[in-house]
């Protein structure tokens, strides 16, 4: 990819293609002389991310470091060329769901991206350091019709549905609804999508891997719906009649990529119930795989609620164990305080039993001297010649 030294709001083409290659598509013919000045819908600081996802790319050490030098746009464009590999949220492997259950974990890990953070992957954060660039309308142009590389046009593309209002998004799309490019989309490979289709699911699909898009109006999303089957009327019905298809998940389980949404994107726990009213309609191959498959996940799901019974269990036995061994330290240093205080006790007793001793004595003493003195003649004939000597000197 060669490099470009100025903004692509400048004039003429919003890249400088200096490979002298001409451009094979161009910007909507039908979208008339608009301000360069693209509108942001929604939250201008987060751009609409998963509030996990953004904390992960506001901390990540390429985003502050590797990212923070490149102050143009075509810096990032270069960067995206050599950089991007998937449209992913996270790098591969750096999910740690282990352990963990509900919307966190398991098999709903899929729903929401609200469990433990991972490593974020460079197509986010570059998407994002798009988002700070705030791209104008030739430079958004310019991405979406990028000719070296299919994932240059696709973060293009999610920037739209990022920070687009949600009117505008068939506006922006319906000119490459057919396009033939192909990308993996997976991180680690393994899942090839048309640009066409994936302007579809942007289209028509809320969840992206272990995100969401952000949420379109009801009644926008129902002509959405209405356009997309006005344009592609048999894979509508195809869509609508067809069994969903099963696919093995991050967790190696067989999970429905419908996910059990209805048309309006909420999830419900009924979902499968339609499709099970329509086992008469399929053959019985058809009919016997589907319900294998369903076994399948129930035993899944009852493997996962005994875990989760293992888990708690253990944990509770952990508890009383260490509530046990912490009795036991109070009992023993209560006893141990307990011999110290009658020790005391006992030694305090012995000094006073001694002390109240030595006194007895010490009056017994005292008494017998004055009975002594009290009853001796020899005390009383001294005291009288002392007396006598006394009066005969005065």
């Amino acid at each position: 990819m060669q490099g470009q030294d100025g903004e692509g709001g400048d004039g003429g083409s919003p890249w400088n293609n200096s490979s002298g290659c001409e451009e094979e598509r161009r910007p909507n013919a039908k979208e008339g002389k608009k301000s360069n000045v693209l509108p942001l819908w929604g939250n201008e600081r987060t751009m609409n991310l998963n509030t996990l996802i953004l904390t992960n790319i506001l901390s990540s050490h390429y985003f502050k470091v590797n990212l923070y030098e490149l102050k143009t746009y075509h810096e990032v464009i270069d960067e995206i060329y050599y950089k991007v590999a998937h449209l992913e949220p996270w790098e591969k492997g750096s999910r740690k769901t282990a352990g963990q259950t509900g919307m966190c974990g398991g098999r709903f890990m899929q729903v929401r991206g609200v469990g433990a953070g991972g490593i974020v992957s460079t197509a986010y954060c570059l998407l994002y350091k798009l988002f700070t660039l705030r791209l104008t309308r030739k430079q958004l142009n310019g991405l979406i019709n990028h000719p070296d590389s299919p994932y240059i046009r696709a973060l293009g593309f999610m920037y739209i549905r990022y920070t687009q209002p949600p009117a505008d998004l068939f506006m922006w799309y319906d000119d490459y609804l057919e396009d033939d490019e192909e990308m993996d989309v997976k991180a680690g490979g393994g899942q090839v999508m048309k640009m066409g289709d994936i302007l579809k699911q942007f289209l028509t699909k809320l969840e992206w891997f272990s995100t969401l898009f952000p949420r379109i109006p009801v009644p926008i999303q129902k002509d959405l719906e209405h356009r997309l089957g006005e344009r592609f009327p048999q894979q509508t019905a195809n869509a609508r009649n067809a069994k969903p298809p099963i696919t093995l998940n991050n967790h190696g389980k067989y999970n429905n990529s419908n996910g059990g949404r209805k048309d309006n994107g909420s999830v419900t726990a009924r979902g499968m119930g339609r499709y099970v009213q329509e086992e008469a309609q399929w053959g019985e191959e058809q009919t016997s795989q589907w319900r294998a498959r369903c076994e399948e996940e129930r035993r899944d799901k009852y493997r996962d609620r005994s875990d989760r019974e293992r888990r708690r269990s253990r944990e509770r036995e952990r508890s009383r164990d260490r509530g046990r061994v912490d009795d036991r330290k109070r009992d023993r240093h209560s006893r141990r305080s307990s011999r110290d205080r009658s020790r005391d006790r006992r030694r305090n007793r012995s000094r006073s039993r001694d002390k109240f001793a030595e006194r007895s004595k010490e009056r017994h003493r005292d008494r017998d001297r004055h009975r002594d003195r009290r009853g001796s003649p020899i005390d009383y004939a001294a005291e009288l010649a002392r007396e006598r000597d006394r009066q005969r000197r005065d």
